[in-house]
Formats: structure tokens, sequence, C-alpha cells
């Protein structure tokens, strides 16, 4: 089964189906994000929640997380959804990331969604920095505990550098047409 959905997803990536800033779509983000979270086969509670945040943040009607999931398993075609602007893309990332980094152990498959993100959205490393930096001030807000901010600062400082590296990795795969 996982191998179904890897070539599944590197099927739809070779035709261009992935999605980018430009002409990114709120259901495809969705379905291409879920099926990133189904390569290894397993859909993880962590992964669960980043993907509850993701259909909230771009505003999925109650039916379509299931209906996409859905369509995924019968391998069929779905809606692309409405075009979202840079903007929205970035307000998206941010708010899928401090999901992300609230669980202070943050599992190889969440940085794999949340490079799988930053390519989707076209987040380079300047503005993830930028992101980090909102997401630092917005942690300080709602913890008072100076050890609950140190360990979630400390989760993402290291988040980072392992994003930032799986964004490279994928990113290479791209620009060599899915090739390592």
């Amino acid at each position: 089964m996982t191998i179904v959905y890897k070539q599944r997803f590197e099927k739809r990536e070779r035709h261009g189906l992935s999605v980018t800033t430009g002409s990114s779509h709120r259901l495809d983000v969705f379905r291409s994000t879920v099926e990133v979270m189904l390569v290894d086969g397993v859909l993880t509670r962590e992964e669960k929640r980043l993907i509850i945040k993701l259909a909230s943040a771009l505003e999925l009607e109650p039916s379509q997380p299931a209906e996409i999931y859905e369509a995924i398993q019968n391998n069929t075609d779905t809606e692309r959804g409405t075009q979202i602007s840079a903007s929205l893309a970035r307000s998206i990332y941010t708010k899928v990331f401090e999901v992300a980094i609230v669980n202070a152990s943050l599992s190889r498959d969440e940085f794999r969604v949340l490079a799988h993100l930053r390519t989707v959205f076209d987040i380079d490393e300047d503005e993830h920095l930028l992101i980090e930096t909102e997401l630092r001030e917005i942690v300080k807000e709602k913890f008072e505990d100076p050890n609950v901010i140190d360990k979630m600062l400390l989760t993402l400082r290291d988040s980072v550098g392992l994003v930032g590296d799986i964004f490279e990795t994928v990113r290479k795969k791209a620009s060599d047409g899915g090739s390592e």
C-alpha cells in the first residue's frame, strides 16, 4: 500500500500536479499534503493534528477532507479548489508550523509535511526565518512558563535546520526531474 501512495504522488509531480505559490489551490494543497503523509502508509496522531489544522487554515468545507481522502484511496481526481494568495499561503504555513512545534518533539513525518508545504508555497529560507521569528513571539505570548518556552524554542531552532535540509532535498529532486 505504501508503494502505491508513493507512486501516485510521484506521478502527480511528474505531470505538474504539485502546486506552487503562483498557482496554489486549496484542494490541491490539501490533497498533495495528505499524499505526502501517506507515503509511509501511516497517518500518525501528529500528522492528523497537522492535517486538521491545514484543513481549517485552508477553510475547507467539513466534507472536503473526507472526500479528498476517499479520492486518494480510489486514485480518482479531485477539483483544484480556489487559488491561494501568497499572503494566505504564508499564513497557512505559519499556522501549521505552530501546531507542529507545540508538540515539542517533531517527528520526521512532521518535518516532511513542513518541507512539502514550504515547497508548495515556495517559502525560501529568508521567509522561513521571518516566520520562525513570528512564531517565537507567538510562543512567548501563549506560554508563560520559561521552561516550556525554552523547550519549544529549542524545538523550533532544531526544526529550521532539519526542515531546511528536507526542503533542499525536495527542491533538488524536483529540479532533477524526480531522481536523486
